[in-house]
């Protein structure tokens, strides 16, 4: 029996993780790949206080390492569900049942699909949802990047390491990122961009990424481009299948939760992007990690 479970240890699971060990509470931290989640995609963050800028991995390790010494245990598990039992929760996994008093759910949000032709049959072959994983495989070759928020503009500028040109394309005509963000991207030589547009058709050979089919929204017109690689941010999907039984998201799937990381099931708590909310940041899933541990401490006092 644990005081607390949580499940994803991205940014804001660890930090959760560490205020709940020092508030003398048992705690498993489940997760199902490397520590950071999403941060680990990201080439470099310069949002983070207390640094210019670090690369996502290396702000991932620094923030798990402290966890083992404080006892936080740590295991490898994918989350089949989560049911309540009243004073405690249970949380199977493929493998194994564990028990808690309270569960903290951080398993954050991963990338939305365009859903066009090509985009299946061409992944690990030019289609990428990840510029620090894949962009050295491009070297020299023209790159499109979809999408217009923070993350396409970003990796976009992440890729011009490595491509000979990068186009950004965008369904509007003009970008959603942070202005700092933009100016940056609209003096860089290397970046071009096809407004208003969206991609139809990623085609290719048994090989590789060949071309895409771009279709201007307001005039109709479909055009070619030849390009070497397709790299898509266009949104998040939360993970939340395994808390569906819960009754706890709303109706786009993300996780309802009070400004105390409270869900409708007292015990239950959600932190980060797997949140309804707005901002969704390093900064923001640290801060709901800290208020979540407090909160299933104050909880697990009051049974």
């Amino acid at each position: 029996m644990y005081d607390t479970i949580i499940i994803g240890a991205g940014p804001g699971g660890m930090t959760a993780a560490l205020y709940a060990a020092r508030s003398n509470m048992k705690v498993l931290l489940l997760e199902q790949g490397a520590p950071g989640g999403q941060m680990n995609n990201t080439a470099e963050i310069e949002n983070y206080p207390g640094y210019d800028t670090i690369i996502g991995p290396e702000l991932s390790m620094k923030m798990y390492e402290p966890l083992e010494g404080l006892g936080v245990e740590n295991a490898y598990g994918i989350v089949q569900t989560v049911e309540d039992a009243g004073e405690f929760k249970t949380v199977i996994t493929e493998d194994t049942t564990y028990e808690a008093k309270t569960v903290i759910i951080a398993t954050g949000a991963n990338h939305r699909k365009l859903g066009v032709p090509g985009e299946e049959e061409f992944g690990a072959r030019g289609v990428s949802y990840c510029a620090v994983c894949d962009g050295a495989f491009f070297r020299d070759q023209d790159i499109l990047v979809v999408g217009g928020g923070d993350s396409a503009v970003e990796e976009a500028m992440f890729l011009t390491r490595f491509g000979r040109e990068v186009t950004i394309v965008h369904r509007r005509d003009e970008l959603r990122a942070q202005k700092i963000i933009q100016e940056r991207a609209f003096k860089n030589p290397k970046i071009k961009f096809i407004w208003d547009s969206a991609i139809e058709e990623i085609t290719g050979d048994e090989r590789k990424v060949r071309a895409v089919k771009i279709k201007n929204l307001k005039t109709g017109e479909i055009t070619d481009k030849e390009v070497g690689a397709v790299f898509i941010y266009v949104g998040l999907l939360p993970q939340t299948s395994t808390v569906q039984n819960l009754g706890i998201l709303d109706g786009e799937g993300w996780v309802i939760t009070d400004d105390h990381m409270r869900t409708s099931v007292p015990g239950i708590f959600a932190i980060g992007d797997v949140r309804q909310k707005d901002l969704r940041q390093i900064t923001t899933a640290v801060g709901d990690g800290a208020m979540a541990a407090n909160e299933a401490y104050k909880y697990i006092v009051s049974l």
